[in-house]
């Protein structure tokens, strides 16, 4: 008896998974065609895609090359090379920033270099397509050529 109990069981839990499996053939479905659907695509506005340093109309931007992103990341990922240049208003040495590297291909998104940065240099954009076939294509230069300080606002 007990032999029969146990066949009506095992054909009563095939019918459940059947059914089951019968509801996922006629649902919608919910899976992106990527890349088809490319542009409509829009992704959360809280993804971290790409390190950016944005710049302002006078291309100029706010990282005063002091390295706390640098010594915040935790494999190495940013680079932040300065060079010493004269300061016409207090004629003193002044640290400039020179090239700020980022590796992408090393780069976890663990933010800590964004929320470490006293200045608010550089932040995150939703960009998520870094698709390469080498690896030095992953290495960006996030200062724009020839972009200098932004000068602070004088208070009165």
């Amino acid at each position: 008896m007990n032999h029969i109990k146990s066949i009506l069981i095992g054909i009563w839990r095939m019918m459940q998974g059947m059914y089951i499996s019968m509801l996922n053939f006629i649902r919608p479905k919910v899976t992106e065609q990527y890349p088809e659907n490319r542009g409509k695509v829009f992704p959360h506005e809280r993804m971290r895609g790409q390190l950016v340093m944005p710049h302002n109309e006078n291309n100029e931007h706010k990282c005063t090359a002091c390295g706390i992103c640098q010594m915040n990341c935790p494999n190495g990922t940013i680079q932040v090379i300065s060079k010493k240049e004269l300061d016409e208003e207090t004629g003193k040495e002044k640290k400039i920033l020179d090239r700020y590297i980022y590796d992408l291909g090393s780069c976890t998104y663990c933010s800590l270099c964004v929320e470490s940065c006293p200045q608010d240099a550089i932040e995150w954009t939703n960009e998520f397509e870094h698709a390469t076939f080498t690896r030095p294509k992953l290495y960006n230069k996030l200062n724009k050529e020839g972009s200098t300080l932004m000068k602070k606002e004088k208070k009165n």
